[in-house]
């Protein structure tokens, strides 16, 4: 007589992820592979996620991945290798997306607000300053912002409001008369003819106006046709209603002069 091999056919009827192993002659014993849980005649893979998220941090996302097997993903708005997840502040990333002159506040998961700082207006993406530092922000505009500099001209650093028609950087870069006014002192009012005191006037108020007073005192004659304004009969209003907290920038393509 010969022992019988219980696990000689089909497994000993044991699952096939399970290993058969001979206990005594004719008997046998199932035990499920690694990963893997049950009798032994029904084995199932083992979901580590089932219990305590799998290992995983809890702002992570844990997902089977094999028997008994798993990969831990944080969540969005955190970082880490998922079995640690920190939270990430969206204001610690380019201020948020806001303006480099707002305040970024975190609210909530994936939610910042941006809110103009003091002495600044707008939406907090974009947030201005008075008009005076407006007109070195704009490559339009910086060539008069160096001119006033240059004769350490302030008014527009006051509360105003003012209204402000500025030529485009171009035009005074080139024209021979601004060379002639510097040499015979008079580029100052050349600049403040370009002023309006105690006005904040956007373009659609100026539709409604034939006449200004400028900071040096002649008029400025405003004209309207062709859907343009035209100021004394040549200078056009190409760019307009660049508002900052004390006042209103327009560009114009030709100097004005008193």
């Amino acid at each position: 007589c010969s022992a019988i091999d219980a696990c000689e056919s089909s497994n000993g009827g044991c699952s096939a992820r399970a290993e058969c192993r001979r206990t005594t002659p004719g008997n046998r014993a199932c035990v499920c592979s690694a990963g893997y849980t049950g009798d032994g005649i029904v084995c199932m893979e083992i979901n580590p996620c089932l219990v305590n998220n799998g290992g995983c941090d809890r702002n992570a996302e844990c997902t089977q991945t094999g028997p008994n097997q798993a990969v831990c993903n944080c969540l969005k708005g955190y970082s880490g290798d998922g079995k640690t997840c920190t939270y990430i502040s969206l204001c610690s990333q380019n201020n948020g997306g806001c303006s480099e002159f707002a305040i970024c506040n975190d609210t909530e998961l994936t939610e910042r607000t941006c809110t103009c700082k003091p002495n600044y207006i707008g939406d907090g993406f974009k947030c201005r300053g008075n008009i005076f530092q407006e007109l070195l922000r704009n490559s339009n505009t910086s060539r008069f912002y160096f001119h006033l500099e240059a004769l350490s001209i302030r008014d527009l650093t006051g509360a105003g409001p003012f209204t402000l028609f500025v030529p485009r950087t171009d035009t005074l870069s080139s024209d021979p008369r601004v060379k002639d006014w510097t040499a015979r002192g008079e580029m100052a009012q050349v600049l403040r003819y370009h002023m309006v005191g105690c006005a904040n006037l956007l373009y659609k108020d100026l539709t409604a106006i034939t006449n200004l007073t400028s900071l040096q005192g002649d008029l400025i004659h405003i004209s309207y046709s062709q859907n343009s304004l035209i100021l004394n009969n040549k200078a056009e209003i190409i760019l307009s209603d660049t508002v900052g907290t004390n006042g209103v920038i327009h560009v114009i393509n030709q100097i004005l002069v008193p």
